[in-house]
């Protein structure tokens, strides 16, 4: 017990705001990659989520990026499922990956100055793309807006996980509406998400780059601690004994995230009503994605510190 006192006295305290401020980086927000997003907006209504609308992404021009999304947004952070709308290079570099297997392909790191990030990774020995402005139209209480973003891209391949990226909100009003907060499941926020590697010190070795942040060895892995959030990075051994109803379908996998909830009595119930797979693992409770959102899981916890990486 004095040594698990001693532990959380030493564990770093987490920003709790939504965006970061001067050179903090969140763990932002996580993306499925799926066929259809009306079958998607289901399953996660059936995990008790609130998804919002479906919303067709375009640049400042009007044209498309070739991708939309279906948001589950928290008070702290948000999911995504991503969906193709156009034969762009976008939309063409997301059809490649979703024909490997649907499920996380994205992981999204949020900054307060993307200029500062996109310099910091290019000093880093990233291969990177220029900025790029991206907006969606969301409608809000008050009438149509937008949702406005600056991304910070690697060129593809610099991230072998997939879709790994930085970016600055530039509309937190109109992403992070209070009608879309409250969910049935009681999810208040993204917490941690799980990569799975075939060489986990050279995973976590371009991890602390892309992060800025520095790893630690924990008995699963390594761990790299954001501002908010952390990157559990496991071998595929830990990993499907930790998750055996988990299909890996490839390495590196985005095997899995946590999502903080407020109640996991009451997410369990709604989760067996509804008649999807769950078990506890130790305070935690995990659920395998519904087919329609992919291959991989949720853990759902009362507090950060129930996670199995970080008891």
């Amino acid at each position: 017990m004095a040594e698990n006192r001693a532990a959380a006295e030493e564990a770093p305290s987490e920003a709790d705001r939504q965006l970061p401020v001067g050179g903090e980086i969140f763990l932002d927000h996580i993306g499925h990659f799926v066929h259809d997003p009306q079958t998607a907006s289901r399953a996660l209504a059936r995990a008790g989520f609130a998804p919002t609308p479906v919303s067709v992404q375009v640049n400042p021009d009007g044209t498309p990026t070739g991708t939309g999304n279906v948001t589950c947004m928290f008070g702290r952070g948000y999911m995504e499922v991503l969906f193709k709308t156009a034969d762009t290079p976008l939309g063409l570099e997301f059809e490649a990956a979703l024909s490997a297997h649907s499920g996380v392909h994205l992981a999204a790191f949020a900054v307060a100055d993307a200029e500062g990030a996109h310099a910091r990774l290019t000093k880093a020995g990233f291969a990177m793309r220029p900025l790029v402005q991206f907006q969606r139209p969301v409608e809000t209480v008050s009438g149509p807006d937008i949702a406005a973003f600056t991304v910070v891209r690697l060129e593809r391949g610099a991230m072998a996980e997939g879709r790994i990226q930085i970016l600055a909100h530039r509309t937190e009003h109109t992403v992070w509406q209070p009608r879309w907060l409250t969910h049935p499941n009681g999810a208040q926020g993204l917490i941690d998400m799980v990569v799975v590697s075939a060489d986990v010190a050279e995973a976590a070795g371009r991890f602390v780059r892309f992060t800025g942040h520095g790893a630690k060895p924990t008995k699963f892995g390594q761990a790299i601690a954001l501002d908010r959030g952390q990157v559990q990075l496991m071998s595929r051994d830990v990993f499907a004994a930790m998750f055996p109803e988990i299909a890996i379908p490839r390495l590196p996998f985005l095997g899995a995230y946590a999502i903080r909830v407020q109640s996991l009595a009451a997410a369990e119930a709604l989760i067996r009503r509804e008649g999807l797979a769950a078990r506890r693992l130790g305070n935690a409770l995990v659920v395998p994605f519904p087919s329609e959102l992919g291959l991989g899981a949720w853990l759902f916890v009362e507090n950060a510190a129930d996670l199995p990486w970080r008891a």
